[in-house]
C-alpha cells in the first residue's frame, strides 16, 4: 500500500522556501526570455510587438529583400542613424562589391556600429570582423538556417525540459486539483513543447505554419502559469484562499460527484491512447502494401 504524499502546505518551510526560490527564478527568467522574444523576433518587421509577419520574417524569411536589408530595418534600426543604414542598404542593393566596401566608407560604418557585438569572440552571432562574414547576409533574405534551427531546437529540448520537469514536481504535490488535472497540467508543456520546435521548422518550411509559433508558445506560457500559481498559492495562501476565499467554491465542485471537464477529457485521452497501437499498425501494413513497391519501382527506373 503506497502511503499518502506531502501536500505542499505541510511541507516544513524550509522546503517551502527552497520551492518558492525555484519558482521565482525560474518565473523572473521565463518573463526575461519572453521580453528577449520582443527585442528579436518581435522587431523583424521593423516594429515593436510580436505579430505573425516576426515570425515568418524570422523562420521563413522576408524573400523581397536581403538578411542585412531586414535586419537594419528590424531588430538593429536602433543601433544606427538611418542615413547609415540606408547607404549600407544602398551598397547592398548595388550589389555589395567589395571595392566599394571601403570605398563608399561601408567598412567604417560596420566597424563603429556593428563589430562592437558580431566580432570573433561573441557566441551565437555572426563575425563581421572581416569582409567575407558580412557578405554571406548580403544574399536573398530567407530565414533561420537549418544549422541554426538544428543549434536551438536541441538547446530548447533540453533546457525548457528540464524546466518543466522541476515545476512540475512541485506541482505535483499539489492537492487542490484532481489527478486528471494534474497529469494534463504536466503534460502539456511537453506536448506543446515539442509543437513548438516542430513548428519552427514547418514555418522554415512554409509561412502558414507561423500560428502554430504562436499557440504553441501560448500553450507553454499558459501551462507553467497555472502550475506556478497554484504552488505558490497553496504553500502559502491555503487556508485564505481555499478554506475562506474564493477558492472554496472551487473545492465543493472538485468534490461533486458530477463528472468534471477533466474526467471527460481524461476519458478522451485514454481512448486515443488506446487507438495508437492500431493506428501504427495500419500505417505499417498501408506503407509496405501501398507505399513501399512504388518506391522501389522509383530507384530501380533511376538506375537505369
Amino acid at each position: 500500500m503506497t502511503s499518502k504524499y506531502t501536500a505542499l502546505k505541510d511541507h516544513e518551510t524550509p522546503i517551502k522556501v527552497l520551492f518558492t526560490g525555484y519558482l521565482c527564478a525560474v518565473g523572473i527568467g521565463y518573463f526575461f526570455a519572453l521580453i528577449q522574444i520582443l527585442f528579436t523576433h518581435g522587431m523583424a518587421d521593423g516594429k515593436f510587438g510580436l505579430s505573425v509577419d516576426d515570425i515568418v520574417y524570422s523562420y521563413y524569411g522576408n524573400r523581397s529583400g536581403t538578411v542585412l536589408e531586414q535586419k537594419l530595418n528590424g531588430s538593429m534600426k536602433e543601433n544606427a542613424p538611418e542615413q547609415e543604414r540606408f547607404k549600407i542598404m544602398e551598397w547592398v542593393r548595388d550589389g555589395a562589391d567589395p571595392d566599394d566596401y571601403k570605398d563608399k566608407g561601408i567598412e567604417k560604418i560596420v566597424q563603429t556600429r556593428c563589430v562592437m557585438c558580431h566580432n570573433k569572440e561573441a557566441s551565437g552571432v555572426p563575425d563581421f570582423t572581416e569582409f567575407e562574414g558580412l557578405k554571406l547576409y548580403t544574399t536573398q533574405d530567407t530565414g533561420a538556417t537549418f544549422s541554426s534551427l538544428t543549434r536551438i531546437s536541441h538547446i530548447h529540448l533540453f533546457g525548457i525540459s528540464f524546466i518543466f520537469m522541476f515545476v512540475g514536481l512541485i506541482f505535483n504535490f499539489a492537492e487542490t486539483p484532481t489527478m486528471q488535472y494534474k497529469c494534463i497540467a504536466i503534460g502539456m508543456p511537453y506536448v506543446f513543447l515539442v509543437a513548438d520546435i516542430m513548428s519552427w521548422w514547418l514555418t522554415k518550411i512554409h509561412p502558414v505554419f507561423a500560428w502554430l509559433v504562436i499557440f504553441a508558445g501560448m500553450g507553454m506560457g499558459i501551462s507553467f502559469m497555472f502550475m506556478w500559481v497554484t504552488s505558490i498559492i497553496e504553500m502559502w495562501l491555503f487556508e485564505p484562499v481555499f478554506v475562506k476565499g474564493f477558492g472554496s467554491q472551487y473545492i465543493k465542485w472538485r468534490d461533486s460527484s458530477e463528472p468534471s471537464v477533466a474526467d471527460r477529457v481524461w476519458g478522451i485521452v485514454k481512448k486515443v491512447a488506446g487507438q495508437v497501437v492500431p493506428a501504427a499498425m495500419f500505417v505499417k501494413e498501408q506503407w509496405l502494401i501501398q507505399a513501399w513497391p512504388v518506391i522501389k519501382n522509383l530507384f530501380k527506373k533511376l538506375k537505369k
